[in-house]
């Protein structure tokens, strides 16, 4: 069987793909800040796939669905005095004009408390409006059995 033409990967965004990303990642953040799970939820596909490593060095993964996500998230993300606040920069790696992985080295900080972070999520482009499919992150393997 021959091998199919596949399309050619060296994708390179338009300046408004590019926007596009940043906007929904603004968007995304500005939930986040508010604390509106639900509309952080609005945001992905379901199922969202996580990707992670363990406490013993062993890979992870899972699929959360909707209500998952929801209580994972808001028992994460806190609230008041103990809430979460993030600051990051964000590299977008395109593989076409529908899908997108995007690189993020954060700081988070917890009170008093700081903790730098590098991550990724895939973004996928559905109806023209992008959407949270995957979060690469390590650490949260343990808690994905």
């Amino acid at each position: 069987m021959p091998v199919p033409q596949l399309p050619d990967t060296g994708y390179t965004p338009s300046p408004g793909e590019l926007a596009s990303v940043e906007a929904w990642f603004a968007e995304y953040d500005t939930a986040g800040g508010r604390r509106d799970i639900e509309r952080m939820a609005d945001m992905a596909v379901f199922p969202l796939n996580l990707v992670s490593d363990d406490s013993a060095g062993n890979g992870a993964s899972a699929q959360w669905d909707r209500e998952q996500f929801v209580a994972t998230m808001t028992q994460v993300m806190g609230d008041g005095p103990d809430a979460i606040a993030f600051e990051s920069t964000r590299t977008p790696v395109f593989l076409g004009p529908a899908m997108a992985v995007v690189f993020t080295d954060s700081v988070m900080t917890m009170g008093e408390t700081t903790q730098r972070l590098r991550y990724a999520d895939i973004l996928i482009k559905r109806d023209g409006v992008w959407a949270f499919q995957t979060m690469l992150q390590g650490g949260w393997g343990d808690n994905l059995g």
